[in-house]
């Protein structure tokens, strides 16, 4: 049976380093090359999809309705990818556009225009203010954060727990007229899989922030993204913000990046009838239209929100068994051992590790070095700083399960070989 580190004896520690650091070098002289960096579909799931590939075929299959997909036009995006999108997400088609592949094109696009042109209730453009803040939830993701700090944004982080951010907080900070924003990823946060509770989405939607142009960045991309039970219905931010009169406060967004194909899946956008008249205008300088002959394919293979989840079945039986091999490994290498902690997400695409204080780096420098490449540590927080150096993002999803099982086995060896050098080192 396993003694926690905390129960041991210097001369113990020193046995359990030296067993480490054997284990260590026989999965170094392996010569792994294992990437559990980013959260990308495998290539069972992505099997799971070539049909939309051949499912126009004939001049007659390239209209949606009378409307030829083929040619310029439609920047709002075709209807019946819209009606998709609005049936997914439960808000209003007259509050969705479709765009590209990338929800993160959209939600960077959303930034800028604040910045360079400023929101419908701006007095001024954010770019001419002396500072601007953002509330940044962490736990969270790194490409959020990059997006805000790319613009000079002085991010604020924001702690996390099981029903989301920490709201008292939130509130407080939002008495400053210089924050103008918040991040959230609302079901199956990245990367902790919490999903925020009714009272965070209901107090979030009743925020009354001094500054009124304030945007909630409404992230849903794993809306749809249950690997363990049924589709769990989520509530509607738009429609709640309208009730508590803000009704211009968010902006959703949402893609099939993880439901078709990365490189070449459709995103969307979803707010209110004021904003989106306002943003298609600065949009018409932007673009004529997307690519509308995709959203017609992603509409013909995905077809409606009931084959869309049966689809999200399918993906679920792939990730299910991945996570698992996830759990199980951190419950059997190091959870006897008492210095980690993790989530046990029940859809998404990540698992949170909590290390040993003053050792996620290093986990995670070692990890490389043993051929198993993971999220750097301190990304899923603004700077790329975890004030802690204690959370590893794990993605499980890319490496086939025998690999995964093997990267898991690296980065509990690794964790145990950190938090033992730091113990030593004290």
């Amino acid at each position: 049976m396993m003694k926690a580190y905390s129960a041991m004896t210097r001369d113990e520690l020193k046995a359990a380093r030296d067993q480490e650091l054997k284990a260590y070098d026989q999965l170094k002289a392996k010569g792994l090359k294992l990437d559990m960096s980013r959260g990308k579909p495998g290539a069972e799931q992505l099997d799971l999809v070539i049909g939309l590939q051949s499912v126009i075929q004939t001049n007659e299959d390239c209209f949606d309705g009378s409307l030829d997909c083929r040619n310029y036009g439609t920047p709002m995006g075709i209807p019946s990818c819209r009606q998709l999108w609005a049936d997914l997400l439960g808000v209003r088609v007259e509050q969705v556009m479709v765009g590209g592949n990338a929800s993160l094109n959209l939600m960077y696009d959303t930034i800028a225009r604040a910045y360079t042109h400023g929101l419908l209730h701006s007095d001024k453009p954010w770019c001419k203010l002396d500072k601007v803040k953002w509330l940044c939830p962490v736990p969270g993701y790194d490409r959020h954060f990059f997006v805000t700090e790319s613009f000079g944004f002085e991010m604020i982080p924001v702690p996390m727990d099981d029903n989301g951010p920490d709201m008292d907080l939130v509130e407080e900070l939002i008495r400053d007229e210089a924050v103008k924003g918040i991040w959230c990823v609302p079901k199956y946060s990245n990367p902790t899989g919490c999903i925020y509770s009714d009272e965070v989405v209901n107090r979030l939607a009743a925020m009354k922030p001094a500054a009124k142009d304030f945007l909630i960045m409404w992230d849903n991309a794993y809306c749809i993204h249950e690997f363990e039970g049924d589709f769990v219905p989520f509530p509607d931010i738009l429609s709640l913000c309208e009730k508590y009169g803000n009704p211009d406060m968010v902006v959703e967004f949402a893609s099939t990046s993880k439901v078709t194909l990365p490189g070449a899946g459709v995103a969307c956008m979803a707010t209110s009838e004021a904003n989106m008249k306002y943003f298609m205008k600065l949009m018409g300088f932007q673009t004529i239209g997307y690519d509308k002959m995709n959203q017609l394919r992603h509409v013909r293979f995905l077809k409606d929100k009931e084959h869309t989840l049966a689809l999200m079945k399918r993906h679920a039986a792939v990730l299910a068994p991945k996570f698992q091999a996830v759990v199980d490994g951190l419950e059997r290498e190091i959870g006897p051992l008492g210095f980690a902690s993790w989530s046990h997400p029940k859809g998404g695409y990540f698992v949170s590790l909590e290390v040993m204080p003053g050792t996620a780096k290093r986990t995670v420098e070692l990890c490389k070095e043993a051929g198993v490449v993971m999220t750097p540590a301190g990304n899923p927080f603004p700077y790329g700083k975890d004030p802690k150096d204690s959370n590893i993002r794990i993605a499980p999803s890319l490496p086939p399960k025998e690999e995964l099982e093997a990267a898991v086995e690296v980065l509990c060896v690794c964790a145990k070989l950190a938090a033992l050098e730091k113990l030593l080192a004290e």
